[in-house]
């Protein structure tokens, strides 16, 4: 969680779905607010993402202190999700709190943590590090899913429990077909 750095960070406006306006926050000066924007690019890891422009619900308490203004989210987003063993697409969602300070300033040795810019907040950083920290890193569309055949790569569930082969054991060239037994390599 690195500070924003001045010189190189995005010019922040209250058009961007993800900023807040903190002008009217003094210390011990509270506000909550809905909303609803539309998900930053690249929101996700792996097999796990939220699709760029899906609608981001957010329930969002800002608290004015005085290092800065304390912020408590709540986000539910919609998922696309690879299963880990069949590699099929599925539908998901999660939910995800988290609680940050965003600082006026940097003070001492504290590196860590998030900064206003002015009187501007803009979460996507916050909401990135703590949304893609809860995605799990293998995801199963079921619980008991086969996954895929070693043998062929079908999907063990479409296959059914006659799936087979008979010449399992046996080794393949590269073109599928079995290896004569007097060329097999021992």
């Amino acid at each position: 969680m690195p500070h924003a750095n001045p010189r190189n960070s995005k010019r922040l406006n209250l058009r961007m779905p993800l900023v807040f306006d903190t002008r009217t926050l003094g210390p011990g000066i509270a506000e909550s607010l809905t909303r609803t924007a539309p998900a930053p690019a690249n929101l996700g890891v792996e097999l796990v993402n939220v699709p760029e422009g899906a609608e981001l619900e957010l329930d969002v308490q800002l608290e004015g202190v005085v290092e800065g203004v304390l912020v408590t989210a709540t986000v539910r987003a919609p998922l696309v999700c690879e299963c880990a063993r069949c590699l099929d697409l599925f539908p998901s969602a999660t939910e995800v709190r988290f609680t940050e300070l965003f600082a006026h300033d940097v003070s001492g040795d504290d590196v860590d943590g998030y900064l206003l810019d002015g009187d501007l907040l803009d979460l996507e950083p916050a909401l990135r590090d703590a949304l893609v920290l809860e995605l799990p890193l293998a995801p199963l569309c079921a619980d008991d899913c086969p996954g895929l055949c070693s043998e062929c790569g079908v999907r063990l569930a479409d296959a059914g429990a006659e799936h087979g082969h008979a010449d399992a054991g046996t080794d393949l060239t590269p073109g599928g077909t079995p290896v004569p037994d007097g060329r097999k390599e021992r």
